[in-house]
């Protein structure tokens, strides 16, 4: 299951599980769907994975058994001209 991670690691945005605005790579760094995934998009420095539309979070009853992650990662010196 996919950690669902609560924010942007670039500019710190929050993304709830059933955001539609969350990418997500294979590594699942998470970005915003705005000027952050742009510039990833180009050469993601994380981890120099792909991002991709991360899956929304499964129904409220799943979440409750399977929650999604509280820990948030904000890493603005990887977007280089994002931040």
């Amino acid at each position: 299951m996919l950690e669902l991670r609560p924010n942007c690691e670039c500019c710190d945005r929050d993304l709830p599980p059933d955001s539609r605005d969350a990418l997500i790579c294979s590594f699942e760094c998470t970005w915003c769907s705005g000027l952050c995934a742009d510039q990833a998009r180009h050469a993601l420095s994380n981890c120099g994975g792909e991002l991709a539309a991360r899956p929304c979070g499964p129904a409220e009853s799943k979440l409750a058994q399977y929650p999604a992650s509280t820990t948030r990662k904000h890493r603005p010196e990887k977007c280089g001209a994002a931040a």
